[in-house]
C-alpha cells in the first residue's frame, strides 16, 4: 500500500543567465529557498534525488548546503531528468521509508544548440554528420510531418509562441519577459523550417527544489494541501519515432508520452478532462502542439482550433505552459521538469499573479520529455 505523498516547499533559482554562479550553486539557491517556503532546515531533510546534464554531479551540492549524511542519488535520463528525479523522491516516500526528502535539478548550458555525440546513443557516426544530432533539425523535420499528416498551421506554430512570452512576462523566472507579436515570430529569421528563433526554446541556466513529505509529516508542518496523484516515466515502446530515432518503422507504435500519460491517468483515478492546468513540454511550438494530443488533451488536428479559440491561454478552458515553459524560461535541462511542477504548485496556490490560471485549479499535470525518448508525467491537486 504506497502512502499519500505532498509537497510542502518550493524553491527556484531564475531561469536565463547568471554570470559568476554556476549551476551547482543555482540549485543550492534553490533549496534554500524551499527550505525557506516550509520553515525547514537542510539538517532535517533525509534524502535526496538530484539531477544535471551538463553541471556537475548532483550530490556534491551537500558541499554548499552541509555535510549532514544524507542520502543521495544523482539522476541523469536527458531533458526528462528533473521529472525522474522527482519520481524518484515520489516513490522514497510513497514506499513508507522516509518523510521527508527533496527533488533537485539544476542546470548551465553555453549559448547554441544542443548537440549530442552519437556515440552517447549508439548511434553510428555518419547519423551526426547528416546534422540529426542537431536537435533543431529533428524537430523541424518531426512537426512538418505532423502538420502535413494533421493540417496544422504556421500560424499555430507562431500561437504558441505567442502565448508563451505573453505568460512568461509575468514570470519573476522567466527568462524572456517581453510580450513578442505573432507577426514578428512568424517573420523572424529561419532556423530550421518550418521554426523561427522565436518558435524555439533556448539551452539556459536555472535551479529548482521540491520539498515532499509524508501524509504525517506535511499534516505537522501544516502543509497538507498539495498532493502528488501520480508521478510515472517510461521510456519509448516499439515503433515510436523519438530524438535520435535513425529511421521510421512502418508498423507505428505509440510514444513514451502517450503511455507516461495513461500510467499517470490510471494512478490518479481520473481523465484529462479533469485537469485544470497543464504544463508540457515546448521544446519548440510543434512539441507544444504534438504533446497536446499524445497526453490526451485532443485529438490530432484538433489544435487548430484549441490555439485559434485560445482555449489554452490562461483564461482559457485549459491553460497550458502559464510560466511561458521552455520557450519563455529556457530548458536548463536538469531543472527543465522540476520547473513545470514548481509553476503548478505556484498555481495551486493561487499565486500566479498575471499568468495565474483563471478557472481556480484543483488538479494540475506536468509533462516532460527527452532524448531519447524518455517522458515523465506528474498530476498534482489540492
Amino acid at each position: 500500500m504506497m502512502g499519500d505523498v505532498f509537497i510542502v516547499g518550493a524553491g527556484i533559482h531564475p531561469f536565463g543567465r547568471t554570470d559568476g554562479r554556476s549551476g551547482l550553486q543555482q540549485g543550492a539557491f534553490a533549496v534554500r529557498q524551499a527550505l525557506s517556503d516550509v520553515g525547514l532546515d537542510w539538517s532535517d531533510v533525509q534524502f535526496g534525488y538530484g539531477g544535471s546534464d551538463a553541471s556537475g554531479n548532483a550530490d556534491t551540492i551537500v558541499n554548499e548546503l552541509g555535510l549532514t549524511g544524507l542520502q543521495f542519488i544523482n539522476v541523469k535520463n536527458g531533458c526528462a531528468t528533473g521529472g525522474s528525479a522527482l519520481f524518484g523522491a515520489f516513490s522514497g516516500i510513497a514506499s513508507g521509508q522516509f518523510d521527508l526528502g527533496v527533488a533537485i535539478g539544476f542546470d548551465k548550458h553555453p549559448r547554441g544548440a544542443f548537440n549530442a555525440l552519437p556515440s552517447e546513443y549508439s548511434l553510428p557516426e555518419w547519423y551526426g554528420e547528416t546534422g540529426l544530432m542537431l536537435t533543431t533539425q529533428f524537430f523541424a523535420m518531426k512537426i512538418n510531418r505532423y502538420m502535413e499528416a494533421h493540417g496544422i498551421s504556421r500560424t499555430s506554430l507562431g500561437r504558441v509562441a505567442e502565448k508563451a512570452f505573453i505568460n512568461g512576462a509575468s514570470a519573476e523566472h522567466a527568462w524572456r519577459r517581453d510580450p513578442v507579436e505573432i507577426e514578428t515570430i512568424l517573420g523572424s529569421q529561419m532556423v530550421s523550417d518550418p521554426l523561427t528563433k522565436f518558435m524555439f526554446c533556448s539551452p539556459a541556466e536555472g535551479g529548482v527544489a521540491l520539498i515532499l513529505a509524508s501524509e504525517k509529516k506535511a499534516r505537522e508542518l501544516g502543509r497538507d494541501q498539495i498532493r502528488i496523484k501520480a508521478a510515472c516515466v517510461r521510456s519509448r515502446p516499439p515503433g515510436s519515432f523519438e530524438v535520435f530515432s535513425p529511421s521510421l518503422d512502418i508498423e507505428r507504435g505509440v510514444s513514451p508520452t502517450v503511455i507516461a500519460s495513461r500510467a499517470a491517468f490510471e494512478t490518479a483515478g481520473i481523465g484529462p478532462q479533469d485537469i485544470d492546468v497543464a504544463q508540457i513540454q515546448d521544446t519548440e511550438s510543434g512539441a507544444e502542439i504534438m504533446h497536446m494530443a499524445e497526453n490526451g488533451f485532443c485529438k490530432d488536428g484538433e489544435q487548430e482550433e484549441w490555439l485559434a479559440e485560445g482555449w489554452s491561454r490562461v483564461n482559457g478552458k485549459l491553460p497550458i505552459n502559464t510560466d511561458g515553459g521552455c520557450l519563455a524560461c529556457g530548458e536548463p535541462i536538469g531543472a527543465s521538469g522540476l520547473r513545470q511542477v514548481y509553476e503548478n504548485v505556484v498555481q495551486l496556490r493561487g499565486a500566479g499573479g498575471g499568468r495565474q490560471a483563471q478557472n481556480d485549479p484543483k488538479t494540475a499535470y506536468t509533462h516532460v520529455y527527452g532524448a531519447p525518448g524518455v517522458s515523465g508525467v506528474t498530476i498534482l491537486e489540492r
